[in-house]
């Protein structure tokens, strides 16, 4: 949408909003997110392009139809001008996936590109130019990833809460131990300061503010500390059963540390942060 012609348009998004339709994105190439260190080349061929090189961690890589590729077409890794951003059937000749099993179960996929060959047409925005188009998106990916961050925290706060006004101990309601409460409190602190950030990063993303980033950075980097907290806790509070898969508390765990490393981790995104303040 941010950067599609007419074209690629109406052949991809009636049939993403339907259901008919896939779509993931190819970008990162190592064990950490860096959208900018893209070694995978394509390189002119005919009318067209042939794209050759390996994507890593692509979330629902496995399932998609359609996959948006992250290309260097000039420059060398590192640089943010020579990113140009290809529209490229799942299903094309060269196209390899391999399966990954994530701690959270859901789908992911290593993919590698062997002389792709694409026409000019499957270029999405400009040639080089494709890095603040790529920018954009994976700001709106990080904002709603940490509201889905913030939705399982908080979920993941009031079942432990819960337990801590029914779960009995020497003869008293666990929830009664100032302890917990001392720690419930902070939780129910750190939840309430993150959903500030978050709400703050999505309105900035609905107003196209020029803020975004670092909003979008704030909002991530907070958010994985508090889930990475809210899971921890659940799992302690509920004692021997939360070590075991009989309760729902390692899922949230689980997915916690899937989500702190999506599009970024903390320690990316505070340093993202500094730097857009100039530190």
């Amino acid at each position: 949408m941010l950067g599609g012609t007419a074209a690629q348009k109406s052949e991809w998004l009636p049939k993403i909003a339907e259901g008919a339709a896939i779509g993931a994105l190819a970008v990162d190439e190592g064990a950490h997110h860096a959208p900018e260190k893209v070694a995978l080349v394509a390189t002119k061929s005919g009318s067209g392009y042939s794209l050759s090189g390996r994507k890593t961690f692509v979330l629902e890589g496995l399932a998609a139809n359609v996959l948006i590729v992250s290309a260097r077409t000039s420059g060398r890794p590192g640089d943010q001008d020579g990113i140009t951003l290809f529209v490229v059937p799942a299903d094309a000749k060269g196209v390899s996936r391999k399966r990954l099993a994530l701690a959270d179960s859901r789908g992911a996929a290593n993919i590698t590109f062997d002389k792709v060959a694409v026409g000019a047409d499957a270029v999405l925005g400009e040639v080089d130019k494709g890095y603040p188009v790529l920018e954009k998106v994976l700001d709106r990916a990080r904002a709603g990833i940490s509201a889905e961050m913030l939705g399982a925290a908080v979920q993941a706060f009031e079942t432990t809460l819960d337990y801590l006004k029914v779960r009995v101990q020497f003869g008293q309601v666990i929830g009664s131990f100032q302890a917990l409460q001392h720690r419930a409190a902070k939780m129910f602190t750190d939840l309430e300061l993150a959903r500030s950030a978050v709400e703050a990063a999505l309105t900035a993303i609905d107003n196209d503010s020029p803020d975004v980033p670092e909003l979008v950075s704030l909002a991530k980097a907070k958010m994985g500390d508090v889930f990475h907290l809210v899971s921890n806790e659940m799992v302690q509070m509920h004692g021997g059963i939360g070590m075991t898969d009989a309760h729902d508390a390692g899922f949230y765990l689980k997915r916690a540390r899937a989500c702190e490393a999506a599009y970024g981790s903390q320690s990316y995104h505070r340093d993202r942060y500094a730097r857009i303040q100039g530190y």
